[in-house]
């Protein structure tokens, strides 16, 4: 079981680095199989940092080209980079990949900014498109930053892509209770509070922080268009559903992705994300059907019969 370490720390704030979580969830029972960094995009933005182009002159020996000042904070000064895109532009914040640094564009292979000559001027960097950079299929010009972003910070900071810490777990059976990001949190708390580990606490520490939801309560209907039954009761002593309506779905926001990512989701959707963000957080499993497709109105939850075939 993949666990975020930036997760954790929301649902349970706290001072301890990622390595001593580590031995005190192993102390408590969640035996630790192993902890990795996962990058947000591939590269991690290394060597991208924020610029600010000061000036923009014609290049005097291509049509198409232009030359750049860009401010990107260093003592040296500002430099000089020939970029091609029609939209750049006196004034603006651009992503600046230095020299050295090695690009991981989208659907494209590696490749490393060089200094170098461009139609016989010099240029030392590169203005970066979206795709340029791994965050998108965008290449109609270069990528736009907000004008309050600080000139030479990096850029996976400010686009909000650091990459996350992992914590791999080994869940044994019995450990269900732990089965998600809460159930692990109250551990590494308890874990803290009485000082299960030898040089890390005891310590007084803050409480979880449920996330906070909407009250369905007043929206809810009494009965809905689909008819639901449990016919394996024992196996299955508990099962609800929720009819919704108006559901636009399209995109998750760029926050449910990068959680989702970092502990090996796939994201798809904000209807199919949803769900799995309450899977991981909460250990409770959850499907979204789409209701003009669930057959004879019916949703009936049994055992399988000997032999029976069933679509997915």
């Amino acid at each position: 079981m993949k666990i975020s370490a930036s997760w954790l720390r929301e649902l349970f704030p706290h001072d301890v680095d990622v390595q001593q979580a580590a031995q005190v969830l192993t102390a408590t029972g969640l035996e630790v199989e192993g902890v990795d960094h996962v990058e947000a995009v591939p590269g991690g933005l290394r060597g991208v940092v924020v610029g600010h182009v000061i000036e923009v002159v014609q290049h005097p020996n291509a049509d198409r080209l232009r030359i750049c000042t860009v401010d990107v904070g260093l003592e040296d000064g500002p430099l000089s980079i020939v970029c091609g895109a029609s939209n750049v532009a006196e004034g603006q914040k651009v992503p600046v990949a230095t020299v050295g640094t090695t690009l991981h564009p989208t659907g494209g292979e590696p490749f490393k900014i060089k200094k170098g000559k461009i139609r016989g001027e010099v240029s030392l960097g590169m203005i970066c498109a979206e795709d340029e950079l791994g965050l998108g299929t965008g290449h109609d010009g270069i990528m736009v930053l907000a004008q309050d972003a600080p000139v030479g910070a990096d850029m996976a900071q400010v686009v909000g892509l650091e990459g996350d810490d992992v914590i791999e777990i080994g869940l044994t059976p019995n450990r269900n209770d732990a089965m998600g990001h809460w159930g692990v949190a109250r551990d590494l708390r308890a874990g803290l509070l009485h000082g299960t580990v030898e040089g890390i606490g005891p310590m007084s520490t803050d409480d979880l922080v449920l996330p906070a939801c909407s009250d369905l309560n007043a929206a809810l209907k009494e009965s809905t268009s689909v008819s639901l039954s449990v016919e394996s009761s024992e196996d299955c002593p508990h099962y609800l559903a929720v009819e919704l309506h108006n559901v636009q779905v399209g995109p998750s926001p760029d926050w449910a992705q990068k959680r989702l990512r970092a502990i090996g989701v796939q994201p798809l959707n904000n209807v199919v994300d949803a769900t799995n963000l309450v899977l991981h957080e909460f250990g409770n499993p959850l499907h979204a059907f789409d209701l003009d497709k669930i057959g004879g109105g019916q949703i009936v939850v049994r055992k399988a019969a000997q032999g029976e075939r069933f679509t997915t």
